[in-house]
Parts: C-alpha cells; sequence; structure tokens
C-alpha cells in the first residue's frame, strides 16, 4: 500500500506543479465557493468537535502579460482566487507570454502553517487556452515541523488550460467525452528534501503526456462534496454517498496517461535511537494510466541500512496491474441513496482484479528482535504472485513462485519443521516452492498444475491434479451456495514426483550415529521395512506390490526419484464425505482408486 500511496500523491503533486496556473487559484476559490455551515445550521452531533477550516492566503506580487486578451491584475486576482469568475476568459487566453516572478501561498490550520513558493512561472505562446510551454524556475515547500523541500525547474509543452477547466466542470465542454491532450513533456529536474532527522536528494521525473475528458460533477461540487464529507466523517447520509460513488466512479475513467519515470531518491539521516541510517530507491517507473486500469508500478534498488541494526536491500520490486472494470461498474450501478449495507452486499464486486506483484534480489540482514545477539539473515532471488480470470472479486487463476529463498537456521527453533532440519544437522537452506492452479469452467475442474516445494541438496516433491465437480458456484456471491459447491467438490487424480538430492544421506547418517551402524548397511533395512509396510497397508490391492518394490528402491538408494500416481475409479472422483470417513478407516478408500508407481 505504500507504493500505491506514494504514486498517488506524486501524480497529485506532479500534476499541480504542471498546472500551477490553474491549481493554484482553485484552493482558495473553491474555499470561498463552499464555506461549512455556521455551527449554528449544523445538528448538535456535527458541532461537538468542530474543526477550524484551513486559511489560504495568496499572494503574487507582479504580473509581467505580453499581448494578453486578459490584463495583468485579472491575472493576478485569477491565481490569488478569482479562479471561478474568470473561467471563460482564462480557457480562451491569447498571450505572447505571461511572466510571474513569484507566486507564494500561505496555508494555517491548527496553529500550524505551510508555505509554498513557485519562482518565475513562465507561459509562452498561449493561443485559445492553450500555452506552448509553460515552465517554473524552482518550487519550496517549507513547514515548522516536517522541514522543507526545494524543487528544481519544471515544464511542460502544450499545457491545456480550457480543457483542464471544461474537464472540471469550470467552463463548457462541450459534448463529447473523448480524451484530450492536458499537457506533454513533463520534465521536474529533481531537489532535495531537508527535516530535522533526515536529508535527501531527489532525482529528476518525466513523462510524456496525460489525457483526460469531462467529469460529470463539476469541480466546485467535487470540493464542497469533500468538504461535507471532512466537516462528518461518521455520517452515513445514504445521499451523500450516493453522490460520492457516482463521483468516485466517473473521475476512475476520466484520465489516461503515459509512462512516468523517477530516477529516484537517497536520503541520509538518523532513526528514532538517533542511530545514522540511510535509505534510497534508485529509479521508479509508473506504466501508462488508462481508464479503469491502475498501472504496474517498478521499483528499482532499494535499500535501507541502520548503523548497528542491519540492511535491507531489494533488486526490483513490481506492483503489476489492478483492473478496476468490476468496480468501477458496481459503482456506476448503485443506487442514488445508498445505506451502508450496500458495501457489504456488493463488497466482492467492488474488489478490484489485482494481477500480483513481484521482487528480485531481496537481501535482509537485520537483528533478531526476539533473540539478543542473534540475527535474521535471508536472501530471495526471485518471487513472482499472478493472479487472474477474476470471478465475483476471487482469481480462478493463481501462480505463486519462489527461488533462491536462503536463509541461516538458528541453533534453536520452535518451528516443528525447522527444528527436524536442526536436529539433522542442517545449517542453512536454499529452497523455492511453487503453487500453480486454474479452474476450467468448461470441464468444472480445477486443474493443480504444480504444488512443490525443492531444497538444494536436500529433496524437492511435485505434486499436481484435478480437482472434479468444481462448479461455477464456487464463486458464487451467495456464502451459503458457495459453501455448499465447496463441499461437493472431488479428488479426481493425483501425481507425485518425489527427488532425493541428499536428505536421506543426512538422516541415514544422524540415525546411523545413534545407533552405532554404518548408514550404508541401514538402507537395506529400511527399505525392506517400507515396503513391507506399504504391502501390508494395501492388502489386496492389484498394484501393491509394485507400489512397495518402487518404494524399496527409492528409500535403499537404487533409485533417486520416485512416482506415485493415484486416480478415482468413479466419477466424479473421491469426495469429501468419503475422505472424512477415511479417518476411520483408510483402508476404505484404497479399493476406490488405482495406484501405479515408479523409480528411477
Amino acid at each position: 500500500m505504500f507504493l500505491n500511496v506514494t504514486n498517488r500523491r506524486g501524480l497529485a503533486t506532479i500534476a499541480a506543479a504542471c498546472l500551477v496556473s490553474v491549481a493554484l487559484p482553485a484552493v482558495p476559490a473553491m474555499a470561498q465557493k463552499t464555506k461549512t455551515k455556521p455551527a449554528a445550521e449544523q445538528p448538535a452531533a456535527e458541532t461537538a468537535a468542530p474543526t477550524a477550516p484551513a486559511e489560504i492566503e495568496v499572494s503574487v506580487p507582479s504580473v509581467d502579460a505580453v499581448d494578453s486578451s486578459i490584463d495583468a491584475d485579472t491575472i493576478k486576482a485569477i491565481l490569488s482566487g478569482d479562479l471561478v469568475e474568470n473561467a471563460e476568459a482564462l480557457a480562451t487566453l491569447d498571450a505572447s507570454s505571461i511572466t510571474v516572478p513569484e507566486i507564494t501561498v500561505t496555508v494555517t490550520a491548527e496553529d500550524e502553517t505551510a508555505t509554498l513558493t513557485f519562482t518565475n512561472l513562465v507561459l509562452e505562446d498561449v493561443v485559445d487556452g492553450v500555452a506552448a510551454s509553460a515552465s517554473i524556475d524552482g518550487s519550496s515547500f517549507i513547514t515548522g515541523k516536517e522541514g522543507h523541500a526545494d524543487l528544481n525547474a519544471m515544464s511542460v509543452k502544450n499545457l491545456n488550460i480550457g480543457g483542464m477547466l471544461g474537464i472540471y466542470g469550470l467552463v463548457e465542454a462541450g459534448s463529447s467525452d473523448e480524451m484530450e491532450t492536458l499537457y506533454a513533456d513533463f520534465i521536474m529536474d529533481g531537489g532535495t528534501f531537508e527535516a530535522e532527522d533526515v536529508s535527501c536528494d531527489i532525482g529528476p521525473i518525466s513523462g510524456a503526456e496525460v489525457r483526460g475528458r469531462p467529469i460529470k460533477t463539476s469541480f466546485v461540487d467535487v470540493m464542497a462534496l469533500a468538504q461535507e464529507m471532512e466537516a462528518n466523517p461518521e455520517s452515513t447520509d445514504p445521499a451523500l454517498l450516493g453522490k460520492f460513488v457516482a463521483m468516485y466512479a466517473d473521475i476512475l475513467t476520466a484520465f489516461e496517461s503515459s509512462e512516468f519515470t523517477f530516477d529516484g531518491f537517497a536520503c541520509d539521516g538518523v532513526d528514532d535511537e538517533g542511530a545514522p541510517m540511510s535509505f534510497s530507491v534508485g529509479s521508479m517507473t509508473m506504466a501508462g494510466l488508462s481508464p479503469g486500469i491502475y498501472p504496474e508500478i517498478s521499483m528499482n534498488d532499494f535499500a535501507i541500512s541502520v548503523e548497528g541494526d542491519g540492511k535491507v536491500s531489494l533488486d526490483n520490486f513490481t506492483m503489476k496491474p489492478f483492473d478496476l472494470t468490476t468496480t468501477i461498474d458496481a459503482l456506476s450501478n448503485a443506487p442514488a441513496e445508498i445505506e451502508e449495507s450496500w458495501f457489504d452486499e456488493n463488497a466482492r464486486a467492488l474488489i478490484p482484479a489485482f494481477e500480483g506483484f513481484s521482487l528480485t534480489g531481496l537481501a535482509i540482514d537485520i537483528a533478531d528482535p526476539e533473540s539478543d545477539g542473534e540475527r535474521i539473515v535471508a536472501d530471495v532471488d526471485n518471487f513472482e504472485m499472478t493472479l487472474a480470470n477474476y470471478i465475483n472479486g476471487i482469481p480462478s487463476d493463481v501462480d505463486t513462485s519462489a527461488t533462491g529463498i536462503r536463509a541461516k537456521l538458528p541453533e534453536d527453533s520452535s518451528d516443528e519443521q525447522l527444528a527436524q532440519l536442526i536436529a539433522l544437522g542442517v545449517k542453512d537452506i536454499d529452497a523455492g516452492f511453487r503453487i500453480a492452479a486454474a479452474w476450467n469452467a468448461e470441464t468444472e475442474a480445477i486443474d493443480i498444475e504444480e504444488v512443490s516445494v525443492s531444497g538444494v541438496d536436500l529433496a524437492s516433491i511435485v505434486l499436481s491434479g484435478t480437482i472434479a465437480n468444481a462448479t461455477a458456484a464456487l464463486f458464487s456471491m451467495d456464502e451459503n451456495e458457495a459453501l455448499m459447491a465447496g463441499m461437493g467438490v472431488a479428488v479426481k487424480a493425483l501425481n507425485l514426483d518425489v527427488t532425493d538430492s541428499g536428505l536421506s544421506d543426512i538422516i541415514l547418517a544422524v540415525v546411523g550415529k545413534e545407533q552405532g551402524a554404518d548408514p550404508a548397511t541401514l538402507r537395506p533395512v529400511f527399505a525392506g521395512l517400507a515396503e513391507g509396510t506399504v504391502v501390508g497397508m494395501l492388502a489386496g490391492a492389484a498394484d501393491a506390490a509394485k507400489l512397495g518394490k518402487a518404494i524399496n528402491q527409492f528409500v535403499s538408494g537404487t533409485a533417486k526419484s520416485l512416482n506415485i500416481s493415484i486416480e478415482a475409479k468413479d466419477d466424479p472422483g473421491i469426495g469429501m464425505e468419503e475422505f472424512a470417513a477415511a479417518e476411520q478407516n483408510p483402508a476404505a478408500l484404497i479399493e476406490k482408486v488405482n495406484i501405479s508407481a515408479s523409480a528411477k
């Protein structure tokens, strides 16, 4: 979520910086147009904990307008807050150039003051509300508690002032819903951030184009709605929720963009305990935004280090796209007045189709917070999660895998599996896994492509198979229907592959040491016991002897891999009730399946 929130705020900052000639006056203007009701006009519940509105002051000392259709004083007034009154004139602005040496915005709220300053805003070759170029030499943001940021030069081309005013409903936008260019070739040359405990260098940001279409709710109404919801955060007014949902659904499809790139940042400072620390991101890329699709975001070369504590680094982290199609459809078809119960009833429909995420080159070396003197040291070469083919908010196609999971094992552990490895003398592991399964609508089955785990120089286990009688009701919005469908699935076939890459040698070496015996002499003994146990359990099964022989070869070491296949004799397969009954009588399943095995 951090990436999501950071990126959305970053886009808002980029847009505000690029479109400062429109965005700045909009803030005080909307504040003037959408005042909060006086306390006497509000219900008692709303006035119990009033929040003082922010005070916004805009200072524009001078404006130089050359061959402009709007005079300098009016431009100054627009930048100071009179945007709505002059929106029509601004939308058709003509000028050879407009230069504003300085714009200062001071925001005061709850005894805190923040100051935003833009230096040398220049619009050139403005024809019918479109500036061939717009630039700012620099900007700064200062707040007493959070420090200050200084950004270098920013520029855009084809800044469509009229188009943006139309999108936000401040001027007539016409009847077309087609996207139009709002600005192109955005470049921000980086900057710095300074606070009490941290200092950062910020890299450049660039993007080729941002496009948009008019939204159905005017910007004035959007601001009014936002203020009303902020003033009444606990409000469940159905009409208010209905307006918000309709507005949100509309905005989700109102914009698109090309790819944006960010050359990252590097910060140095101290942590809460005063220890020197550093953290950095080499670069970030946000793929092109399209209506209803939240784009892929990729981050490269992340690193954080705290002196005396440890470090974490990551070569790449990629958040895959979110498809909001079903979300938008549900919101768009919501009633005009929405009760809270509507969100519960439509929760699954509101879930976006998230395609997953991946990471490469994760390295961790930090102090273990639960064990003094111990460290957590681990690496992951690759991790990939892919989710697809969503049905009512549930992915019906899942593929998750990891390779190169390397970690040093502690001297002792409460985890049973780790404790077993530690007892065998294993000091570190190099493992991997994969879980891949997909629902097949035509056959009404879940195809388990692979469920596997592997350990270098230990062993690998790979399971595949088919779960039959998996109907579409599994994904039903009705929980009871989905539960009943889940109880009706049946195991049709399973295939197990086991490969010994050294684990049996480790086990036999430990057992041989405990019993004072040569591990080589123990293998045939254990192999015979395993074969006899299997044949005894499967007494009467046609393939019992063949299965026992294969297991003997595997345990004895004459074969390094073992394959066991199980298939139900009758359709659809072995159901949940039959598995439950088998807990009391496992042999009951033997008559219902065909078993084959081989070793090599």
